[in-house]
């Protein structure tokens, strides 16, 4: 199979959000102790988490939950909710730490990112971008000369379709003009971004770890298939 376009996953695989050290320093628990460091991370995994419930809801925050990625609204509704029920129980602290969250300028792309999205891109295969997310990740390419090489963004929230619905990867392969055998979906979650297999694309699975653990994974992946 002649792979002719790659399609990225954002959070996870392209770029991961980690907290600079101020981020937390200054949260308290119910109690009013700062957070240790323990529910710092807890806390971070939680805000990140792609496809996994993390917390208990009730009946009006698990609708919002299971629509997020839809609705911006929801999308800020569940996670402060989220937020308060990981110990950050002053609002005004939850509010902040929810638009570092949705603040693209604040998400770190992984080592590789740049050189696989050139690579890609200057060997002639097209190239998307496909995100559950509730808020507009153009800029984290566009701060960073990124957007040079991407073909076409295809989100969630303006779409009305989430991964792995079919519907969403078929909408950025027919704005790509390649057909699903020659594709290549390349993302972090075997639930949502492994239903690409569901139309006839290939599918590489990559970690979502720290970016300093893992500095060339997109290329490995790529390699992997033949797509570099």
């Amino acid at each position: 199979m002649t792979i002719r376009a790659v399609l990225f996953d954002f959070s996870g695989t392209l770029f991961r959000l980690e907290q600079d050290e101020s981020w937390l320093s200054d949260l308290t628990d119910h109690g009013g102790d700062p957070l240790d460091i323990e529910a710092q991370a807890e806390l971070m995994r939680r805000m990140t988490a792609p496809v996994t419930q993390v917390v208990e809801l009730d009946e009006e925050h698990q609708h919002a939950w299971e629509n997020r990625d839809l609705d911006p609204a929801l999308h800020s509704k569940v996670y402060l909710e989220v937020l308060r029920q990981s110990g950050v129980s002053r609002a005004e602290q939850a509010k902040a730490l929810y638009d570092r969250l949705i603040d693209p300028g604040e998400w770190t792309p992984y080592p590789d990112t740049e050189a696989v999205l050139k690579s890609a891109a200057g060997n002639g295969l097209s190239v998307g971008v496909l995100s559950n997310i509730a808020f507009d990740i153009r800029p984290a390419f566009t701060e960073r000369g990124l957007d040079t090489y991407v073909d076409e963004f295809v989100l969630s929230y303006e779409e009305g379709a989430i991964k792995p619905d079919p519907e969403i990867f078929r909408r950025l392969l027919d704005r790509l003009g390649v057909a699903p055998e020659h594709a290549l979906m390349v993302g972090d979650s075997e639930e949502a971004d492994g239903g690409a297999r569901e139309l006839g694309c290939a599918f590489a699975l990559v970690e979502p770890l720290p970016t300093a653990e893992r500095t060339d994974g997109l290329l490995a992946a790529l390699r992997e298939h033949a797509a570099l």
